[in-house]
């Protein structure tokens, strides 16, 4: 799963990219709004992002008063309409309401996605904003990628445009909309009138259009290890649809998993989800973390290039005969103890000093003998895993850090991540 994003090196002396030079739209309704404010809430920074909601009515009931902590919200002037005009009439709104004077980037979204915005920053800065960028993620689902488009930014992930490809996208919406108006979706819309611009798709894998994934409640007894064990090596960047799957924790709903994931994501996004391995060779250990979600030990010696796979720990919308599923590799389920991981979630974080902690409790018992054929070394003791990673960002991530076991001590694993070093490999 892991890739290597190229950009255009963001011109020199020119300011960095802050939050003042974003702008968000994000598209709603009314009545959705009073369930899914609590998505928006998680990342929206009042005083600092920018923006505005787009709704087809005026908001009633138990959301007015407005909230402060609520980006200001504007109503569609013809409730009803398509939902691909919607968006290009969010777009023109944004233009209309945000001050332009110090816009670089332009950001929509639906009201149910989700922004890592400290991961979009770092990002976004790696680019020319003065050029035409049209920035997103596929859905993860292959047939849906077939059916809609390969090259095109799934909305409900994030659609990403540069100021200057925003300013003329919206010069030439009315021509675009009638032009595309009998297209399926508002994706596709835009998509197409980015194109006959002459710019092209940049994908980035760590926007993600979820809906098409969801996870299985029972196989074979297995834990849920989940796609999110093994997010590709870029910085996680937007999630979608949350509500569609199984809540990402066990033994909490959505909204719960939800605040449980940004209390990680609060102290270092860009490690959240970032999948560091090492092992542990006086028990034939590997030991996998996804830093911020979840912590695995298998009873055996895998390489990187194993591990990182995600196990198919969830399914897709259509029949299994309907293949290929996915646009990413996968392992398959096994109950081979040699094989099946031990399964732990985030459990807590606390700044140290110069290292932050994040401990990972185990979810339940593995139910399985322990790997004869690598020397009987269990891993059934082990209730919790201390990972200890420095305090400071990771701004470039050409590398994934790699990490040593400190002790094994009673029922707890103590962990250190660090740089990799040269030549070093994870095998």
């Amino acid at each position: 799963m892991d890739t290597v994003e190229t950009t255009t090196i963001a011109p020199e002396n020119v300011t960095q990219t802050n939050f003042s030079h974003l702008a968000f739209g994000i598209i709603g309704s009314e009545r959705a709004w009073h369930h899914r404010k609590t998505y928006l809430e998680s990342w929206w920074r009042p005083n600092i992002t920018k923006g505005l909601l787009y709704l087809d009515a005026d908001p009633t009931g138990d959301v007015l008063p407005w909230s402060p902590s609520w980006p200001p919200y504007n109503v569609s002037s013809s409730p009803g309409i398509r939902i691909p005009n919607r968006l290009f009439q969010g777009i023109l709104e944004v233009f209309r309401v945000v001050d332009n004077e110090n816009l670089r980037w332009l950001i929509m979204g639906d009201d149910d996605s989700i922004f890592f915005l400290d991961n979009i920053i770092d990002v976004l800065r790696q680019y020319d904003h003065t050029k035409y960028y049209y920035i997103g993620g596929l859905t993860e689902w292959f047939l849906a990628d077939y059916w809609f488009a390969f090259d095109m930014a799934y909305g409900g992930g994030g659609i990403v445009l540069s100021y200057p490809l925003a300013k003329a996208l919206a010069g030439n919406i009315e021509n675009c909309s009638r032009t595309y108006g009998d297209m399926k979706t508002y994706d596709l819309m835009v998509m197409a009138c980015i194109w006959d611009m002459g710019v092209a798709f940049t994908p980035h894998k760590g926007m993600h259009q979820v809906i098409n994934l969801t996870v299985f409640i029972k196989i074979l007894n297995l834990m849920k290890h989940r796609f999110f064990s093994s997010h590709p090596k870029v910085p996680l960047l937007s999630l979608h649809r949350m509500h569609d799957a199984d809540p990402y924790f066990p033994g909490k709903n959505h909204t719960e998993s939800l605040r449980h994931l940004m209390k990680a994501a609060a102290i270092d996004q860009s490690r959240i989800l970032q999948m560091t391995i090492c092992h542990y060779h006086s028990s034939n250990w590997s030991i996998s973390i996804s830093w911020g979600y979840s912590a695995h030990i298998y009873e055996s010696i895998f390489p990187r290039s194993y591990l990182q796979k995600p196990i198919e720990t969830f399914r897709h919308w259509t029949s299994p005969n309907q293949g290929p599923n996915y646009i990413f590799d996968i392992r398959t389920p096994s109950r081979d103890p040699c094989e099946a991981p031990h399964a732990f979630f985030f459990e807590g974080v606390e700044s140290r000093s110069n290292l932050t902690l994040t401990t990972y409790r185990r979810w339940r018992p593995r139910s399985l003998k322990a790997c004869e054929r690598n020397g009987n070394h269990t891993a059934d003791f082990v209730s919790e895993i201390h990972v200890y990673s420095p305090s400071f960002p990771r701004r470039k991530i050409d590398r994934c850090e790699c990490c040593h076991v400190v002790r094994v001590d009673g029922g707890k694993v103590e962990i250190n991540y660090r740089e990799c070093g040269i030549g070093e490999t994870i095998a």
